[in-house]
């Protein structure tokens, strides 16, 4: 069996774990003796894997990640300290403004409507006092007969029924339907003589 670098690099954790068949361990042991690269690549992961596993790993002294930290602060040149400060205030300049942009945003934002087949109304009165079902979908006028579940209404502005989802009803609502940006399409059928 012949390998070449990169089937040794994909099995080196294998192989010195151990679990490689014993043609492939003859293999990429012929490989290393004339390979100087994969040989290195070998060696240096023996290495890491015996310096990671050693006991004896070193601790270091209490108190040594703070003066570290001061030593670092201290030899640090006066002007740098000053650059990272504007970069902080930056920083922190534009995460107010980004959480004021979308604060902003949700507060202005078009309510999803409970149905996905429902038309936003146009110019419905947001102080008008319609009726809406709690599980309802639609607002309706007081008195539309196609009301549902009638046992489980309540009146509301329609803007606040606009606010929680509901759309208008199709019958009782209907003017407010209507869409001024997209008038209806015009016939095409041809007119009748007089």
């Amino acid at each position: 069996m012949v390998v070449n670098c990169e089937h040794v690099w994909r099995e080196v954790s294998n192989y010195l774990d151990g679990e490689v068949e014993p043609n492939l361990r003859a293999a990429i042991e012929e490989h290393i003796r004339g390979c100087t690269r994969c040989a290195a690549v070998l060696y240096g992961t023996r290495n890491v894997i015996q310096l990671y596993g050693d006991d004896r790993m070193l601790e270091v002294p209490l108190g040594y990640s703070q003066r570290l930290h001061r030593r670092l602060d201290e030899n640090m040149p006066s002007n740098r300290r000053s650059f990272l400060g504007w970069m902080v205030a930056a920083a922190a300049a534009c995460l107010i403004f980004g959480t004021l942009e979308v604060t902003r945003g949700s507060a202005f934002r078009v309510p999803q409507l409970r149905s996905q087949l429902a038309e936003p109304g146009n110019g419905v009165p947001p102080e008008m006092l319609v009726v809406v079902s709690e599980n309802g979908k639609l607002f309706h006028v007081a008195g539309c007969e196609y009301i549902h579940e009638k046992t489980k209404l309540r009146t509301v502005t329609a803007g606040e029924a606009s606010q929680e989802g509901y759309a208008p009803c199709v019958r009782c609502l209907r003017k407010y339907l209507a869409d001024v940006t997209h008038p209806a399409p015009k016939s095409t059928l041809p007119s009748r003589p007089a």
